[in-house]
C-alpha cells in the first residue's frame, strides 16, 4: 500500500493542475463556511426576512447543524475534486505513464488500488478540513458547546468520506472509459449536472421510489439538502444505512468496471 501511495505522491507532487484546482476546493469551502454569517447580515440589512424570522437567526453555524450544512456544501461543489482526479486518470494515457507502470511490473489491479487509495487519501483530508473548520467556526458562534452538542450530526463526515470516495470511482470510470481529458470532464459534468436530475426527477414523479438507485442521486442521498430545514421542510438527521449501502454498491460497481476495462482495452 505504502508503495502504491508513493508512486501516485510522485506522479502529482510537482503537477500544477492538481495543486491549484485543490486550492481552488479547501479555498471556496473556507469562503463559503466564513462568508455565511455576512450574508446572512447582508440579507438582514436588505430587509429579507422568513416568515417573521430574521436571516441572522437560522442557526447555520449551531452544532445541532453545523456539520450538516458545512457537508452539504462540500457536497455542491465536490464535482472540483472529482475534476482533478479524473484528469490524473486521463493524464495516465495521455502521457502514458499507466503503460510504463505496467511494462515496470505493476499489475492492473495494483494501479486501480492505487487511484482508489488516492481518493481514499484525498476524501480523508477533505474530511479532516471540515471537521476542523466547523470545530473551530462552531466554537466561535454556536450557543451550545457541550461534548454531547457538538458531536450529535458528526456522522455526516463519514458520510461526506464515502460520497467523495464513490463519487472519485465514479469520475475514474469515466476517464477510464473515455480516456480523452475535455471529453471526460464535459461527460462528468453535463451526466451530474443534467442527465440524471432530470431522470431521476421525471422518474421520480411517475413512479416514486426508483429513482434513490441511480448513482449520482444516491451518492449525492449521503448528505442530503440541510437548508431545507430552514424552510419547515423534514429534513434528515443522520446518514441512513440504505444510502450508504446503495452507496457503496455503486462505488464496487465503478471499481470493478474501471477494473474489467482495464483487462479487456489496449493500454495505448
Amino acid at each position: 500500500m505504502r508503495r502504491l501511495l508513493n508512486i501516485e505522491w510522485i506522479k502529482i507532487r510537482h503537477y500544477r493542475p492538481f495543486w491549484v484546482l485543490t486550492f481552488m476546493y479547501f479555498f471556496s469551502l473556507l469562503l463559503i463556511f466564513s462568508g455565511a454569517w455576512l450574508f446572512l447580515m447582508w440579507l438582514e440589512s436588505q430587509g429579507a426576512d422568513f416568515r417573521d424570522i430574521k436571516p441572522t437567526m437560522l442557526p447555520i453555524y449551531d452544532f445541532y447543524d453545523i456539520w450538516h450544512n458545512f457537508t452539504f456544501v462540500a457536497s455542491v461543489i465536490k464535482v472540483i475534486p472529482a475534476f482533478v482526479f479524473l484528469i490524473m486518470v486521463t493524464n495516465e494515457y495521455s502521457y502514458k505513464t499507466m503503460r510504463q507502470n505496467i511494462i515496470d511490473g505493476m499489475t492492473r489491479r495494483e494501479y486501480l488500488n492505487g487511484k482508489l487509495l488516492l481518493a481514499i487519501g484525498y476524501a480523508w483530508v477533505s474530511m479532516l478540513f471540515i471537521f476542523l473548520s466547523a470545530l473551530i467556526i462552531g466554537l466561535i458562534f454556536s450557543p451550545v458547546t457541550d461534548f454531547r452538542s457538538i458531536y450529535l450530526h458528526a456522522d455526516f463526515l463519514i458520510g461526506h468520506f464515502i460520497e467523495l470516495v464513490v463519487y472519485f470511482s465514479f469520475a475514474m470510470f469515466i476517464g477510464i472509459l473515455i480516456r480523452r481529458t475535455g471529453f471526460a470532464i464535459v461527460l462528468l459534468f453535463i451526466y451530474t449536472a443534467i442527465i440524471e436530475p432530470v431522470l431521476t426527477a421525471w422518474i421520480g414523479y411517475k413512479f416514486d421510489g426508483p429513482e434513490i438507485f441511480f448513482p449520482v442521486k444516491a451518492i449525492n442521498n449521503l448528505v442530503p439538502n440541510s437548508l431545507s430545514k430552514y424552510i419547515l421542510f423534514e429534513t434528515a438527521g443522520h446518514i441512513s444505512f440504505a444510502s450508504v449501502a446503495i452507496a457503496l454498491v455503486w462505488g464496487l460497481i465503478f471499481y470493478a468496471s474501471s477494473y474489467l476495462l482495464l483487462r479487456k482495452r489496449d493500454l495505448l
